[in-house]
């Protein structure tokens, strides 16, 4: 079981904004770009990046998503309180 993962994230308001993004990301766009240009959260200012964390520091739907990425690999959208994420492991 994986003790820490780094992750980064999009987070925005509504469902159809995620997917948008997402798309965006699957035909190529820079995760990073997009985290500054359309998050919600303070992070934007680092491109998304969350920083390493390990489990029980983050919401739980939140959590096991980006506990459950490979390097490298993006969620699909996942709501939580906050609104809607896109995650992204980055190590």
């Amino acid at each position: 079981m994986v003790g820490k993962v780094h992750c980064a994230h999009i987070l925005v308001k509504t469902e159809q904004e995620a997917r948008a993004i997402l798309d965006q990301l699957n035909k190529g766009a820079s995760f990073t770009k997009l985290a500054s240009e359309k998050s919600l959260c303070p992070s934007k200012k680092k491109g998304g990046d969350l920083g390493t964390f390990g489990r029980g520091r983050m919401v739980r739907e939140f959590e096991i998503s980006a506990f459950a990425l490979n390097k490298g690999q993006i969620s699909n959208p996942i709501k939580t309180q906050f609104g809607w994420h896109i995650i992204k492991r980055l190590e």
